[in-house]
């Protein structure tokens, strides 16, 4: 039975390793996959997942316009697919996680979803949310905060490593923008260069 599924994590954990180890895993036996990045997040160039230890592949845009039970169903119908995959989930609008829910429940097929929960204010964005809300399998992929304790949490820091709390919800970014922190080095604003001062 497919079911739609949803690996959340704070930032530098893992999630686009994961999913293209996933990937790596349907593919290996011969099956077919359609993999997905946000239009916003071009990094490592266009259409392109990548992952900091050096693994990447060629994906599909998307975007809050795209009608993603429509796309999927439409390349489903070309060829059998085995497997939808979706990096920087956090992305999705409401109505696309919905769509996502009937691509595993009408045409059977496994949707695996992998992205942020909050964003650098401690807000849930709204693909996750409802990714939350409604997906079928809900996993946490793990990451350390420079204390040592597990990170939760997500914070944007400014030139000089230091938090900053104000700005748009989407800024894309790396290493050099957000770092990962447990919630108390969050609420404190200690961050790795913070807490060596």
């Amino acid at each position: 039975m497919a079911k739609l599924y949803f690996h959340y994590s704070s930032m530098n954990a893992g999630k686009s390793t994961a999913l293209l180890q996933a990937n790596h895993n349907y593919l290996e036996r011969g099956m077919r996959t359609l993999l997905f990045t946000a239009k916003a997040d071009d990094r490592y160039g266009d259409k392109v997942i990548a992952s900091r230890i050096g693994i990447q592949a060629q994906s599909q845009h998307f975007s809050e316009e795209d009608d993603l039970f429509a796309i999927i169903e439409e390349s489903h119908a070309f060829e059998s697919l085995d497997c939808a995959l979706f990096d920087e989930a956090q992305f999705l609008a409401k109505e696309q996680v919905s769509q996502l829910g009937r691509v595993a429940d009408i045409l059977k097929v496994p949707v695996l979803a992998y992205g942020l929960r909050t964003d650098f204010q401690g807000e849930l964005f709204e693909g996750s949310q409802y990714l939350l809300a409604w997906a079928d399998d809900i996993k946490e992929i793990k990451t350390v905060c420079h204390c040592g304790k597990k990170a939760t949490m997500n914070a944007r820091i400014d030139e000089s490593g230091q938090k900053v709390s104000l700005g748009e919800q989407v800024e894309i970014g790396g290493n050099e923008r957000y770092v990962s922190l447990c919630r108390s080095c969050f609420s404190q604003g200690k961050t790795a260069t913070t807490a060596q001062d």
